[in-house]
């Protein structure tokens, strides 16, 4: 005998799993470190930023969305019949279910973003993309460049 999960739980299911998801992105923000980067040295450089382009900082396709879809659709499809007819709803439900669980993914861990252009006391110019933050920038600011292990960014 199978047990079938009531249309609620599954609901209360899917709706944990949505929620939990913007948490799985770490910012890409100027003022924002992993624990990693705590306790390490950093170059700093100086310069004044030239320019300041807004862009779009595509989301995560990590497998955690496609896994989490699928197997809420798979348990959405568990509810449908009885069967041959239910095995086809759970595999349906399941592809169905990472499909929409990847593009969700995708879609809550996007970002506005900026891309500073600084020219650097050296003359050297950079341009730097980070995630958009409280932190403010206008062309002609003096700012630093903080740089460490390939990684930088751009503060007042």
């Amino acid at each position: 005998m199978h047990a079938r999960l009531p249309a609620y739980a599954v609901a209360l299911a899917a709706l944990t799993v949505a929620a939990s998801l913007p948490g799985c992105a770490s910012s890409t923000a100027g003022n924002v470190y992993s624990r990693a980067e705590t306790r390490q040295a950093q170059v700093v450089k100086y310069g004044t930023v030239e320019a300041i382009q807004p862009v779009r900082i595509e989301g995560s396709r990590t497998h955690i969305g496609t896994v989490t879809g699928a197997v809420l659709g798979g348990l959405a499809g568990s509810t449908v019949g009885g069967g041959t007819g239910q095995k086809a709803a759970v595999v349906a439900g399941a592809v169905a279910g990472g499909v929409a669980g990847q593009a969700a993914e995708e879609r809550l861990t996007r970002a506005d973003g900026l891309e500073l252009t600084v020219r650097l006391e050296n003359g050297n110019v950079m341009a730097i993309v980070q995630e958009q933050s409280a932190q403010s920038f206008q062309v002609g600011q003096r700012v630093r460049v903080i740089q460490h292990n390939g990684t930088y960014r751009v503060s007042p």
